[in-house]
């Protein structure tokens, strides 16, 4: 069983990250997951098919880390393993969240296949928890999109392995994924990524 405090207080965190993502352009329409821990084996995740602007209670379900719903008959999203693998390999992580900005889409299908995004030299990397220098390199993968979500959430789980302190990936024309200790801190990676993305994708503008 879950505490249901718990629960709603994670489902409350889904929903007001869903109406700021919205209202970004970050989340259009039912694009984009969202998910928060209750506790060592549970999940607040959004359930599939459902606007990210105008989520309600209803539209946050319980899952395990196995992704099995708990006490509801709803559906949570496909990829809703790509989160439970996040909460399994760091015990830390609150909150995990999926976006579907034009940015990070258009920038993944731009990026050379097999190559990840290298970040270095922005002061804004130091919106990422535990970086502290501009001088630090940060290393976006970038997964290619596919629908056999459980080989994807294999891909990723490895790549934490190697490399547990970066705080996001890429899949190819398709969108973001971010995590964080808390809701804010991860709300705090997607805008910093935002603005990352924006700056690389004027800089290959302006280089042409």
């Amino acid at each position: 069983m879950f505490d249901v405090t718990r629960y709603a207080i994670a489902a409350q965190s889904i929903i007001d990250a869903g109406q700021f993502l919205y209202g970004q352009g970050w989340s259009p329409a039912t694009s984009s997951n969202y998910s928060a821990r209750i506790d060592d084996e549970h999940i607040a995740v959004t359930v599939s098919g459902r606007h990210k602007g105008k989520l309600v209670a209803g539209d946050v379900m319980v899952v395990d880390l196995a992704g099995n719903p708990i006490q509801s008959d709803a559906r949570s999203s496909a990829e809703t393993r790509l989160h439970t693998v996040l909460y399994q390999a760091f015990p830390d992580v609150g909150a995990v969240l999926h976006t579907h900005s034009v940015k990070a889409t258009v920038l993944s299908r731009l990026l050379p296949a097999g190559e990840p995004l290298t970040l270095q030299g922005y002061e804004l990397q130091k919106a990422f928890s535990g970086v502290d220098t501009h001088e630090s390199q940060l290393t976006v993968p970038v997964f290619d999109n596919t629908q056999d979500i459980p080989a994807l959430a294999d891909q990723t789980r490895d790549w934490f392995r190697q490399h547990p302190d970066q705080p996001g990936y890429l899949i190819r024309g398709h969108g973001l994924y971010t995590w964080g200790r808390t809701m804010s801190d991860c709300l705090r990676h997607v805008e910093a990524f935002e603005f990352l993305f924006e700056c690389e994708l004027e800089t290959m503008r302006v280089r042409r």
